[in-house]
């Protein structure tokens, strides 16, 4: 068996911080119950605790005397590599710090103009958590518009609707697919059998700079029809709104269609279905910038989910 007494503490896996606290605090006390004092536990556990570590590491760290607790041979070789340890510890505890406390200043991010579920809440949570003084502000938009408000610096980053590979200037957080249906008026007691009759419709469409628009054009391409001018809405709710008037047939979240169909103000037209991608996206060097990385990494945190691909540095 390799002397365990050589071997580097860190290189045990099983080992754990507050078992080198305890082994520290027994050397130092000689005692016990001293110890246990000095680790804010009880002599029981202190006892369980150097058992366990000294099963771990393969060594006998202390001869138990009737004038209290001496190190062995052993435990004088492993008590500096145990300082160090921990001192390394603590040490990587306070950078971390030093990092948390750098993270500061106001925020401000774009969201789409009907939030999907974007998950604020937990965004702030983790804020708060980690970066409590950095101060997030929210502004609502279309999602074109709010990518060119990012490039001029009016925003610092921003949730957005995008179908995009990658945008070069800018870095693109992939966070989760949405899938896009088409909700026709209520009172459509024909729908239509084809895309190409459908595009023939009476059309509810959204400005240039809405990330739906995208969806409707591609739609109306696939049958080499350019999109008709009619009936515009600024924003989903309002396409609902419309729908539901009879005004025409919209784009919608798939989740939102289903709604509007429960409430009997839509119909969901199964013929077709189109797809974006929730991102966030920021200014490509926001890791260098503290408060617009401690956000980003709070998106990260709150969908629970690494970069997906699209995401771009240049």
């Amino acid at each position: 068996m390799r002397d365990a007494a050589r071997a580097p503490l860190a290189q045990n896996r099983g080992m754990e911080i507050y078992q080198l606290k305890t082994f520290i605090a027994v050397a130092a006390e000689g005692n016990l119950t001293r110890a246990a004092e000095r680790v804010f536990t009880s002599p029981p556990a202190v006892s369980a605790q150097l058992k366990s570590l000294e099963d771990e590491l393969g060594v006998r760290l202390f001869d138990r005397t009737p004038r209290g607790m001496a190190l062995t041979a052993a435990g004088r070789r492993l008590l500096a590599e145990a300082q160090r340890t921990l001192a390394a510890a603590q040490a990587m505890q306070t950078a971390a710090a030093q990092i948390r406390g750098q993270a500061r200043g106001v925020v401000r991010m774009g969201t789409v103009s009907d939030p999907i579920s974007l998950r604020l809440g937990e965004v702030f949570v983790h804020l708060a958590e980690r970066h409590p003084q950095v101060a997030l502000q929210l502004q609502q938009g279309l999602s074109v518009r709010t990518v060119q408000a990012v490039r001029r610096g009016e925003l610092d980053c921003a949730y957005v609707l995008d179908e995009h590979e990658q945008l070069d200037d800018l870095e693109l957080l992939r966070l989760a697919p949405i899938e896009i249906a088409v909700v026709l008026p209520p009172a459509a007691a024909d729908p239509p059998a084809t895309i190409d009759e459908l595009t023939r419709r009476p059309w509810v469409t959204t400005p240039s700079d809405c990330g739906l628009r995208l969806q409707l054009e591609a739609l109306f391409r696939s049958v080499g029809r350019e999109l008709p001018q009619g009936s515009m809405a600024d924003s989903e709710a309002a396409v609902g709104g419309m729908v539901a008037s009879g005004l025409g047939a919209g784009l919608m979240r798939h989740d939102q269609a289903l709604e509007l169909e429960r409430r009997g103000q839509g119909i969901v037209w199964p013929g077709w279905r189109g797809q974006t991608w929730l991102c966030w996206v920021g200014p490509a060097a926001a890791p260098e910038v503290a408060a617009v990385s401690a956000v980003r990494d709070a998106v990260v945190q709150a969908w629970a989910a690494a970069p997906q691909p699209g995401l771009r540095r240049p």
